[in-house]
């Protein structure tokens, strides 16, 4: 298949120069806006950049016309730049806010036609959190143990935080805060100050037999604050394979929304070895949208279980409901579909 990048003022424009060059049986992989070159582009004008393919050589795409869904056929088939349709506009706004193309396709394709010229965005999250239904984990229990795991400066003790004191506001539960780093002088010393004012229970693990201890007789829920170092380290390593080993244990990878998606493939990479079962975006209030992140935790089969929206313990955390995804996954898409509220 050969692939080739077309950049125009318009989406039109770009479609028409990819036709041009391709020919009518181009199919469309992707659209996105960016930056225009030099100045403009320092001044704020983008262009819409579209990525399209032929096969080269190989059957004519109306062989394998009746397998397409019917958004697919269209890209594939439309012949003239000026027949440009709704669904393909929609497409490209839905692409503008980063979700992955294969999202894009199933959402466009499940609206009829009527629909796609102008959906009201309500309409569009609730398309939108279908597909999310396998990356939520909606509003589970809790595990026996949750442990939290992610880079330094991910969120993981600010999340514990919020979760022990809403869990003690809403339902008067009071898990016990493990600080699984005690051999580090200081490394508690923000946990233990969240314990105090939570009105929690604090305890410190130093060797490996006194997380073994405690996790063979827990006397309540756990919730378990990790370093924040790299799983290559050895004590780190050793640490979080004993956790990922055990029964009754449940692993949040804290990973901030705002992390490009080959920085957040390299950490979903690197703690690995933890298992993980769980993904909390942390610091959603600093990303424009956490759509980019969507296509890479589906590949991965991974459910996101808390959003962590600023800084405030314990307002600032809610659970990932796929409609809670939906909605922070359009982000600004009021402005970006044409969509009402």
């Amino acid at each position: 298949m050969h692939m080739k990048r077309y950049r125009g003022a318009t989406m039109r424009e770009a479609l028409a120069m990819a036709r041009h060059e391709l020919g009518p049986s181009a199919l469309v992989l992707s659209t996105r806006s960016v930056p225009a070159p030099g100045p403009r582009g320092w001044l704020g004008r983008r262009l819409v950049e579209l990525t399209a393919a032929v096969d080269r050589p190989g059957p004519d795409v109306s062989e394998d016309r009746p397998q397409r869904p019917l958004f697919r056929q269209h890209w594939a088939t439309v012949g003239q730049p000026d027949q440009v349709s709704h669904a393909e506009t929609l497409f490209a706004r839905l692409r503008a806010t980063g979700l992955d193309p294969a999202i894009v396709v199933e959402v466009v394709d499940s609206l009829p036609p009527r629909v796609q010229r102008d959906v009201p965005l309500s309409t569009l999250r609730h398309v939108l959190a279908e597909r999310f239904e396998a990356l939520s984990a909606g509003r589970e229990g809790g595990a026996p143990v949750e442990v939290f795991v992610g880079p330094p400066g991910s969120g993981k003790t600010t999340t514990i935080a919020k979760i022990a004191a809403q869990e003690r506001a809403r339902r008067g539960r009071r898990h016990t805060l493990v600080a699984a780093d005690g051999f580090r002088v200081g490394a508690f010393d923000q946990l233990r100050l969240y314990a105090d004012i939570i009105g929690c229970p604090l305890r410190v693990v130093r060797t490996p037999n006194e997380l073994d201890a405690l996790l063979d007789d827990p006397r309540g829920s756990l919730l378990v604050d990790t370093a924040g170092r790299s799983p290559r380290d050895p004590e780190a390593r050793a640490l979080f394979e004993q956790l990922a080993g055990r029964p009754g244990v449940r692993t949040h990878l804290v990973m901030p929304a705002a992390s490009a998606p080959r920085e957040a493939e390299r950490t979903l990479d690197g703690y690995q070895v933890t298992a993980p079962a769980r993904v909390v975006l942390s610091k959603v209030d600093e990303a424009e949208s956490i759509a980019p992140l969507m296509g890479l935790l589906r590949e991965r089969k991974l459910r996101v279980s808390f959003l962590g929206t600023g800084q405030r313990v314990p307002e600032d955390l809610e659970r990932a409901t796929a409609e809670a995804l939906a909605m922070r996954a359009l982000g600004d898409a009021r402005s970006r579909t044409g969509g009402r509220a």
